[in-house]
């Protein structure tokens, strides 16, 4: 529960301690992931996305078989710590708070014109506001995309329910690229909110108190 703690400059518990773990192990997990990703797309850059030169500069040229094992590795790390979280998150009833509720998509287009300076009253104090619900779902969902396609690519004929699903091992490839471009963009967005938020809204990460 969000409460207010008996200070005089009333500090809030904001995010209880396993959110805080949760998070912080989330984001170095993923940056492995999208590197040793990186290793293994050198092999057949599909897409076309990155010049020759970008992989030469980052030394990611010729580690097929570094970015394979590394990729595998912290795939099932970064399973164990999404579904602890989902699980933490349901029985805890964290959830609650972070779950878009009706009137939502109103609310998150309103927290839009307020950041875009468009809308000059403040916002209603709320632990998340709106759309942080949907970008702090949508990101879990994209975890849980990531992992179904990238199983479907390591594994298309033990695992051929969750290669049928996705649509084939080309269509699991091009999602599980796009899911990554999305988690830059996150991070990206993300970060530059917290930077906005202020010092207050990071140390409620670090310390769990606002």
């Amino acid at each position: 529960m969000w409460r207010p703690w008996s200070f005089p400059f009333q500090m809030m518990q904001k995010h209880p301690l396993a959110i805080r773990w949760f998070h912080w192990l989330n984001f170095p997990l993923l940056s492995l992931m999208i590197w040793s990703g990186l290793l293994i797309y050198w092999a057949n850059d599909a897409f076309f996305a990155f010049p020759d030169w970008f992989y030469k500069r980052a030394n990611l040229e010729f580690r097929l078989s570094d970015g394979m094992q590394y990729h595998f590795l912290f795939m099932w790390l970064f399973a164990i710590n999404g579904v602890a979280y989902v699980t933490y998150t349901a029985l805890s009833g964290e959830w609650r708070a972070l779950i878009p509720g009706r009137g939502a998509f109103a609310q998150a287009f309103q927290v839009v014109l307020h950041d875009l300076g468009i809308r000059k009253e403040p916002l209603p104090v709320a632990k998340y506001n709106a759309a942080q619900q949907f970008a702090y779902t949508g990101v879990v969902l994209m975890g849980l995309g990531s992992l179904v396609t990238g199983l479907a690519i390591y594994r298309p004929v033990q695992l051929g329910f969750l290669h049928a699903l996705v649509g084939g091992y080309q269509n699991a490839r091009t999602i599980h690229f796009l899911l990554t471009v999305s988690y830059v963009g996150f991070f990206l967005v993300h970060i530059a909110q917290v930077v906005r938020a202020g010092w207050s809204n990071f140390q409620a990460m670090v310390t769990g108190h606002e």
